[in-house]
């Protein structure tokens, strides 16, 4: 619509996590292929531990924490 102005998108940074994302969202993945998410929010994997990358699958919580035995 002429004149209507659309609020920001929301990224939510956990150092710990994912990115959370306020969808709709797409993902322009480094070869070029786009990855698409109509869901209200989106987890976008920053690990790389995901078997469904871009998209979080929550892999980042089976690795070991800094000082933990």
């Amino acid at each position: 619509m002429p004149g209507k102005t659309e609020r920001p998108r929301r990224v939510t940074v956990d150092g710990e996590g994912p990115l959370l994302v306020e969808g709709p969202v797409e993902v322009v993945l480094e070869d070029g292929t786009v990855a698409a998410s109509r869901r209200f929010r989106a987890a976008i994997c920053t690990c790389r531990r995901s078997r469904t990358y871009p998209w979080c699958d929550t892999s980042h919580r089976r690795r070991a924490r800094r000082g933990t035995t």
